[in-house]
């Protein structure tokens, strides 16, 4: 299945939060979609349906297809620590990701957007791979020629987030990546808990 390219609030219904950020649309109708989403007569969830639905809400936050994040769950597996908290982890590492985190773009798709044209430098190399993983104390840049794109310029204007585990300097358009968040640094919902148990069947 191809990356997801419908309309985000139907996705942030289904799973009844903003996982895209602020929505005013979804503050208007925040229950699921479809005919009877607002009766709320549906069944109680199996266990293996919340879940999935965990699972789901993960990729489509972070914009990871099935095969990626099946192979950083087992990359997760495979390394030291709480598999979950690695998982997220790992998701958080993204250079896509961390180019939302700092600012340079509003959204995770329009960070990758920005990657894949090259518009961003990591310790002064192009890098156009939206997946490449971050690492602690590398130096994640806006390209001299991108400087003064206007996504750039009123995303950066806009950011309202700081984060502990990076620094940024809007002057040079450059920050870095300090360290690796600890899970309780991360802000998302997602209960990682229920995605190891869903893999681990």
């Amino acid at each position: 299945m191809a990356r997801y390219t419908g309309p985000k609030t139907k996705i942030a219904r289904k799973f009844g939060e903003a996982i895209f950020g602020d929505d005013k649309a979804f503050e208007k109708r925040n229950y699921p979609p479809g005919q009877h989403g607002n009766a709320k007569r549906r069944g109680k969830k199996s266990e293996y349906a919340i879940q999935l639905m965990e699972k789901q809400k993960a990729k489509f936050t972070y914009g990871v297809l099935e095969k990626q994040f099946r192979n950083m769950f087992k990359k997760a597996t495979a390394a030291p620590g709480i598999t979950g908290d690695v998982l997220l982890q790992y998701c958080e590492s993204r250079l896509d990701n961390v180019v939302f985190r700092m600012g340079i773009a509003p959204t995770r798709s329009g960070a990758r957007q920005l990657v894949s044209h090259r518009h961003i430098l990591v310790n002064g190399k192009k890098v156009n791979i939206s997946s490449y993983q971050v690492k602690a104390g590398d130096v994640i840049a806006v390209r001299e020629k991108s400087k003064s794109l206007e996504t750039i310029t009123n995303s950066l204007s806009n950011a309202s987030h700081s984060y502990e585990w990076i620094s940024w300097n809007n002057d040079k358009m450059e920050g870095t990546y300090v360290s690796v968040p600890s899970r309780i640094q991360i802000p998302e919902n997602i209960n990682t808990q229920f995605i190891v148990e869903l893999y681990s069947k």
